[in-house]
């Protein structure tokens, strides 16, 4: 059985070496891949003179990286980790179990029920952690506890079915979603999370990123459950027509005049428009019904 180790690096050299020996010990017998984003200072070097197999991705952001290293890399199970030092080495032989001998999909390294909220020093990242689960959870259905993490384990099915859409750090919710929605088995287990050390300075912006996520998650809303999506917005539609056209129907009924024909008219358009987004729904749902009946043949091949 083959493993990889696989490590997005963007100016990592305080910590990747330290990343890279750590995995070695705990598994000795996979491939560490460390894909250099751009790194200014060093990273590449460090992780090499660490015993990491480098390679170069130019097109900046994390999720430009991981397409390309599912592209590039052949596996039975594939080990996804931050160059950053914040997630233990110890868990690692137990995601790769649940991959190779329990047949899951997907592990994902649980920071928000252990000690995440404590480690971490910015109040509006656990905010944003703790919204994106909230949102998904609902949309989607699901009881998925950490939704941002970097630590996950994935077997060769999810990777090589997994169409990586998002350029940056939308990836993991990206892939979270569409693990949900194509039915692959997922399993979490809680992670002690710890800060970057000192020196180790975070990637992530928290307001641009997080706008970023958010916008992913409806759209993916929108790609994965069109019906629910052009519903929402066919019935505010729908309402506000009906507002406008009760008290004319109200004023007809009464004096069988209709004085105010502008507000009537506006009131038919945007009924109609309400009916467009309806129907554009049902078409779409059907439509995505239809590419997860493909998707299923394509992975029975």
């Amino acid at each position: 059985m083959k493993i990889a180790v696989l490590i997005p690096c963007y100016n990592e050299s305080k910590t990747i070496s330290k990343v890279v020996s750590d995995y070695k010990e705990v598994l000795p017998n996979a491939d560490i891949y460390v894909y250099d984003n751009n790194s200014m200072d060093g990273t590449d070097e460090i992780a090499r003179n660490a015993g990491a197999i480098v390679r170069y991705e130019y097109r900046q952001g994390k999720g430009n990286v991981i397409r390309q290293m599912f592209r590039d890399i052949d596996a039975d199970c594939y080990l996804m980790i931050d160059g950053d030092d914040t997630y233990p080495k110890e868990n690692a032989p137990e995601m790769v179990d649940l991959v190779l001998n329990k047949g899951v999909d997907m592990v994902i390294g649980d920071r928000l029920s252990s000690t995440y909220f404590k480690e971490n020093k910015r109040p509006f990242h656990n905010f944003g952690n703790s919204l994106v689960c909230s949102l998904i959870n609902r949309l989607f259905h699901s009881d998925v506890h950490d939704i941002m993490t970097g630590y996950r384990a994935f077997s060769r099915l999810f990777v090589k079915h997994f169409p990586v859409l998002s350029k940056g750090f939308e990836i993991e919710t990206e892939m979270t979603i569409h693990a949900l929605d194509k039915n692959f088995l997922i399993e979490e287990i809680p992670i002690l999370y710890r800060d970057r050390p000192e020196g180790s300075v975070s990637k992530l912006n928290t307001y641009s990123d997080g706008v970023k996520v958010l916008m992913t998650i409806v759209l993916l809303f929108r790609d994965y459950k069109p019906f629910i999506f052009f519903s929402v917005i066919s019935a505010g539609f729908l309402v506000t027509s009906i507002a406008l056209f009760v008290p004319i129907l109200l004023e007809y009924l009464h004096s069988g005049l209709v004085p105010r024909f502008p507000t009537l008219i506006i009131s038919g358009l945007i009924a109609t428009f309400g009916l467009l987004f309806f129907f554009c729904g049902l078409i779409l749902e059907v439509i995505t019904k239809k590419h997860k009946q493909l998707f299923e043949i394509l992975m029975n091949k």
